[in-house]
């Protein structure tokens, strides 16, 4: 069973991505939206931890919401795919079960 897990809180102000890191199973994907969009961002400290959890998971960001923070795709990790919101349906679409983490 393959699991989408969706992060929706800034790593900064909450220990969501910390908590869905040391639960999810390898194999999963995890999507970054919303103020969840922030560990998506080259050079701080959350990069680190999506880096080395990039062994283990997919990563997906939101595009329009890296936009509405005012930053760009270029400030993205590399090897996190950014998506729209048709890449969205189609994540939820194409896992058996999403666990949104609050």
């Amino acid at each position: 069973m393959t699991m989408l897990h969706m992060l929706n809180k800034s790593p900064f102000e909450r220990s969501t991505l910390d908590s869905c890191l040391s639960t999810a199973k390898q194999g999963g994907s995890v999507l970054l939206f919303e103020d969840g969009v922030y560990a998506a961002i080259r050079g701080t400290k959350a990069a680190d931890k999506i880096t080395q959890a990039m062994t283990s998971f997919s990563f997906f960001v939101l595009g329009p919401d890296i936009r509405a923070r005012g930053m760009n795709e270029e400030q993205v990790i590399d090897g996190i795919k950014v998506i729209d919101y048709g890449g969205f349906v189609d994540l939820v679409a194409e896992h058996d079960n999403v666990q949104s983490w609050l």
